[in-house]
């Protein structure tokens, strides 16, 4: 399949879905603390989308039982929020995806609970930087390639891997579209991006080994091999004429 270019119509509303999603990580920043259940969390997330006209793109999808996905610790993402109760010393990643008026928006973030180890502390600033380093990647005339390139340099060369058995994807008219945007890849390899695409960089780092285990139980959760800890960051990202613009960085932290 090709890579979608979006029309000016397109854009603008899959800007105004990009701002939900974030908006809506942001109001969920204070129901994270010690004690409260992911499922609170879900519950509070699906009550704030639906309260703006919006749905969450994750319920019913491929039969994903909630309204976002919330990965604790070791889990490397599709997290299933249920009964796990919040500590201090936590860190988890809320990925968040609305459709407003028919247009996806795609974001996700690192949370703490509270006081965090300096090695969680170090992934999530290191996984923090692989985004922007695929960032700065994203603009007409370069290859989807050398964003998996430079994100892999850069995590493996500060001791941590790089997940490869999930990746970016386009989004915007649907959930996921073309390209597929992997975390590592080749430098100069896959196609080139054009003005009008709009696709997420959603790089997961892991403390220890880069494979994955999906749970039994719920089909979903996707846990690191060896219990270790494993941190994402997720943006929107449109190219521009000159570069690129981050549709879900609406409160500046890029």
């Amino acid at each position: 399949m090709s890579i979608r270019i979006k029309s000016k119509e397109q854009i603008e509303g899959i800007r105004k879905s990009c701002i939900l999603a974030a908006e809506t990580l942001k109001y969920l920043e204070q129901f994270v603390v010690a004690g409260n259940t992911t499922d609170y969390i879900n519950q509070k997330a699906h009550e704030y989308i639906l309260s703006n006209n919006a749905k969450p793109a994750p319920l019913n999808y491929n039969k994903f039982p909630k309204s976002v996905c919330i990965s604790v610790n070791d889990v490397v993402c599709h997290g299933v929020p249920g009964s796990y109760e919040l500590k201090e010393g936590d860190i988890l990643n809320i990925d968040v995806t609305t459709i407003l008026n028919g247009y996806y928006g795609d974001t996700c973030k690192m949370f703490a609970v509270g006081k965090i180890s300096e090695e969680a502390a170090n992934l999530i600033y290191t996984t923090k930087e692989c985004l922007k380093i695929g960032i700065k990647e994203c603009f007409p005339g370069n290859f989807f390639g050398n964003i998996g390139y430079e994100i892999n340099k850069y995590a493996s060369s500060n001791g941590y891997s790089v997940v490869y058995e999930f990746c970016g994807h386009g989004v915007g008219v649907a959930f996921h579209e073309e390209p597929e945007i992997n975390h590592i890849a080749e430098k100069n390899s896959g196609k080139k991006m054009r003005e009008g695409m709009i696709f997420t960089i959603e790089p997961m780092i892991n403390q220890g080994k880069a494979r994955t285990k999906i749970d039994r139980i719920d089909g979903w959760t996707a846990r690191t091999i060896d219990g270790k800890l494993s941190a994402q960051f997720e943006h929107t990202i449109l190219i521009t004429p000159s570069g690129c613009e981050l549709l879900t960085d609406v409160y500046g932290d890029f």
